[in-house]
């Protein structure tokens, strides 16, 4: 089957690599899907090729993940620098504005954005983070992150990723993992199947404050009054607990929240409360 998407290639914030983007068309608001910690633009395939349908979407492999180059600097995987590189894409594009879509990281990352320039941003969805993170989760995902092995095969991929995130998704099969592992694994020059990041994003969880989130988080929340915010959580997500959604929308008025039957962290946004929330949230933005 044809791409529904064209690539996107342009140099970093700091000119020191090259770094891809999907671009899924549309002529509509310009919506930017930003990915989790290990993941890359393929997490949004479904979603944003629904999405495409009204509005001009672009989806991400942040440095180090998917088709980007990896970074020689590990110190650099961290959302600040991501998010310099986002408006770098942005300003290429020739985008002022956008909506967001930010699964764990690139919900972090929609924060950060939104905080200091909220004059470019239309309004966010964040997928199954805020700002307090729960230490379970984060254990969690340290364990695994920067761990994968190369295999011989998709199935054995299937089955890794399988082992890694079957707590998120209980009720897949094996061809849910099959196609999860194709968008998590890549096949490399020697034959080999691997996961489609550099292990040394795993740096950010190696010192005694972890730079996988900004710090003041809460601090960073308070900075986004006024700007419209569709919350998703997974029902039995370890990272964002119902407690700490509860108090986002206590401290931001006006919030919109959705919870995700049955998932973990995180949802992959194409579920059917997910899809709904967010088409009537974007519907509701001006541009």
């Amino acid at each position: 089957m044809d791409a529904i998407y064209s690539d996107i290639w342009y140099q970093s914030a700091d000119t020191r690599l090259r770094l891809y983007a999907r671009d899924y068309g549309g002529s509509g608001m310009p919506v930017l899907c930003m990915h989790g910690l290990t993941r890359n633009s393929a997490d949004f395939e479904w979603i944003a090729a629904h999405l495409a349908q009204r509005y001009r979407v672009i989806s991400v492999d942040q440095r180090g993940r998917g088709k980007s180059q990896w970074d020689n600097q590990p110190a650099h995987y961290t959302p600040g620098v991501y998010v310099q590189d986002m408006f770098k894409l942005l300003g290429e594009l020739g985008i002022t504005r956008a909506a967001l879509i930010g699964t764990s990281m690139g919900g972090l990352m929609s924060m950060i954005m939104g905080a200091f320039a909220p004059q470019m941003v239309i309004g966010m969805v964040i997928n199954d983070v805020g700002p307090e993170l729960d230490p379970a989760g984060l254990a969690r995902i340290a364990g695994y992150t920067g761990k994968g092995v190369a295999v011989a095969s998709w199935e054995e991929a299937a089955a890794r990723a399988r082992e890694t995130n079957s707590v998120a998704f209980p009720d897949y099969h094996d061809d849910d993992w099959l196609a999860f592992a194709r968008r998590t694994y890549e096949a490399r020059h020697d034959g080999s199947i691997a996961p489609a990041y550099d292990p040394a994003i795993s740096q950010a969880f190696a010192t005694p404050e972890p730079t996988v989130a900004p710090p003041d988080l809460w601090g960073m929340w308070d900075k986004l009054e006024g700007l419209p915010i569709l919350a998703v959580r997974g029902e039995i997500s370890d990272l964002l607990s119902a407690e700490t959604l509860k108090q986002m929308g206590e401290r931001h008025v006006g919030m919109h929240a959705v919870t995700v039957r049955n998932r973990g962290h995180a949802p992959m946004l194409d579920e059917g409360e997910a899809v709904t929330a967010i088409e009537t949230f974007l519907e509701g933005l001006e541009p």
